[in-house]
């Protein structure tokens, strides 16, 4: 917690597995997938991601604090089977929106299939739409840019936010959106599908 906030919870963690399994869930049968995941937490989503992937995968996990890290291997390994350690898995200290970025201009093999964002509190109705690191929409361009054909933005909201749906549908995603309660209750996940390029001299 940080004062009366919650920043995790591992007794209420239904839409961190929503999110890691519909990020995830288009990949169950491709050869050797390569996912990102931003932001470790108590390693929930990370437990949905290898759980829904086949063993050929490869994971990594960008995690800005490394004492998170110690957590998830230590104390709170129990909680994800020790997912953290799992072999298909590679941390990486560091900021995530820096290592999209880093991979949208190297390009080729080192793209993902998915991009999996589990921050606190998500997108929001103050997120700069533009500069937002994350969800502003250069952020987004990198992110399409960080990805292989047909891949897939899986982001964690706090609530809905119009804004980020609308700047995902502008960059060229097909965008649903899942909530992990009943209704409009409960926490959001983006889920956000590269269109597939006709190429029309076919």
């Amino acid at each position: 917690m940080i004062g009366p906030q919650v920043l995790m919870n591992s007794m209420a963690n239904r839409s961190e597995v929503m999110l890691g399994q519909l990020g995830c869930g288009h990949l169950k049968k491709i050869e050797s997938p390569r996912v990102l995941v931003g932001g470790l937490g108590m390693g929930i989503t990370l437990k949905a991601v290898l759980d829904t992937l086949p063993a050929s995968a490869q994971v990594v996990v960008s995690e800005l604090n490394p004492t998170v890290v110690e957590w998830c291997r230590g104390p709170l390994a129990a909680l994800t089977k020790n997912a953290v350690n799992d072999p298909r898995v590679t941390v990486e200290i560091g900021d995530v929106a820096l290592r999209i970025r880093r991979t949208a201009l190297n390009g080729g093999e080192s793209r993902f299939d998915a991009i999996i964002i589990d921050l606190y509190r998500g997108p929001h109705a103050k997120t700069d739409s533009r500069n937002d690191p994350i969800y502003g929409s250069r952020a987004i361009e990198a992110m399409r840019s960080a990805l292989k054909p047909c891949g897939v933005i899986a982001v964690w909201g706090e609530n809905y936010d119009e804004g980020f749906d609308k700047r995902l549908h502008s960059a060229g995603f097909t965008v649903t959106t899942e909530r992990s309660g009943r209704g409009a209750l409960g926490h959001a996940v983006f889920l956000a599908h590269l269109k597939q390029t006709v190429n029309k001299d076919r």
